[in-house]
């Protein structure tokens, strides 16, 4: 079984084919301080928390062949993230869900990266009270984009453990609150790059894995599936892939692991709403199960989660007012 090329069917096939757009909108649609305008004239006033301080909460949906995936799962985890970092958002749930829906029309994607946050806003006399902050929500939306290519997943990526980095601790800040405090992962990313990797994840202090940049990490041995169970977000595209391996018979273990343990897998993948399921070739310089390329349950749970997809599982329709 080959790996399905997700990319190219995205670019060929009619039906994912972009809609008409104004001309402004060709790289992407944008929502600040209540007005939509073109991604190109978004800004941020640069006194604001979450530009000054990394001080925001936020979240990221797709949209494919005009259907937003999972969409009430990722508005459900950003206001547990917003609790969790006592931001109030101005909208609700269907005020949020009408301006990304918008900035997807504007932008007539019918394959998207739909991003919004709220941040905490400019910094009022009293600090130590969080009602005190005037809170802002920003979004856009741009055509979709894969962290690997179409040719990256068929041959698998090549995959670092940080060895300089671990990962921020829970109880400095909960990961499962999706945050824009990536320094730890960020450098993880150049030091995979200065030793010729493509990727990168991280452990803990323990030495448990946790999670790469936006991305978790799954591996596979004798046809059982292990990921982590701490230190990560717990990632719509991670819950996915644990009902589409349950799907198929495969006994799942969500559980501490470690770096060697994904070393000696037969299988390994990434996950993450921006690629999807995306195949893992070698971590360390150690090429998985003896063989290039990607297993043949990756594989088989890569294509099965782009089939469903396009077939509109869990998909809530875009109303581009056709």
């Amino acid at each position: 079984m080959n790996i399905t090329r997700a990319a190219n069917v995205m670019l060929t096939d009619p039906s994912h084919t972009r809609l008409e757009y104004a001309p402004e909108f060709a790289h992407g649609s944008a929502y600040v301080n209540g007005t939509f305008c073109s991604i190109d004239e978004a800004s941020v006033p640069i006194t604001d928390g979450g530009f000054m301080q990394a001080d925001a909460a936020y979240d990221v949906v797709s949209v494919s062949k005009g259907f937003f995936f999972r969409l009430e799962d990722h508005l459900e985890r950003f206001e547990s993230a917003c609790k969790k970092f006592y931001l109030r958002s101005p909208y609700d749930k269907n005020e949020t869900t009408e301006i990304l829906n918008k900035l997807v029309t504007l932008a007539g994607t019918r394959e998207a990266y739909v991003w919004w946050a709220v941040t905490r806003g400019p910094t009022p006399a009293k600090r130590t009270d969080p009602n005190s902050y005037n809170n802002r929500f920003y979004a856009f939306a741009i055509p979709y984009r894969f962290i690997a290519s179409d040719e990256q997943r068929e041959r698998g990526l090549e995959l670092l453990v940080s060895k300089r980095y671990i990962r921020i601790p829970p109880d400095s800040v909960d990961p499962t609150a999706k945050n824009f405090l990536w320094m730890d992962l960020k450098l993880s990313l150049f030091e995979a790059g200065e030793q010729g990797r493509e990727w990168t994840v991280l452990c803990d202090a323990q030495g448990n894995l946790t999670e790469g940049p936006g991305v978790n990490i799954f591996f596979i041995k004798h046809g059982e599936l292990f990921t982590p169970d701490s230190g990560c977000l717990e990632g719509i595209t991670r819950k996915t892939t644990l009902e589409l391996a349950a799907e198929l018979g495969m006994p799942v273990h969500v559980k501490p692991v470690t770096a060697d343990e994904l070393r000696d897998a037969d299988e390994a993948f990434i996950t993450s709403t921006a690629g999807g399921i995306m195949p893992v070739n070698s971590v360390d310089g150690i090429i998985l199960g003896g063989e290039s390329g990607p297993g043949a349950l990756t594989t088989k749970l890569h294509n099965l989660y782009w089939s469903r997809r396009w077939d509109g599982w869990l998909g809530t329709k875009v109303n581009y007012g056709e």
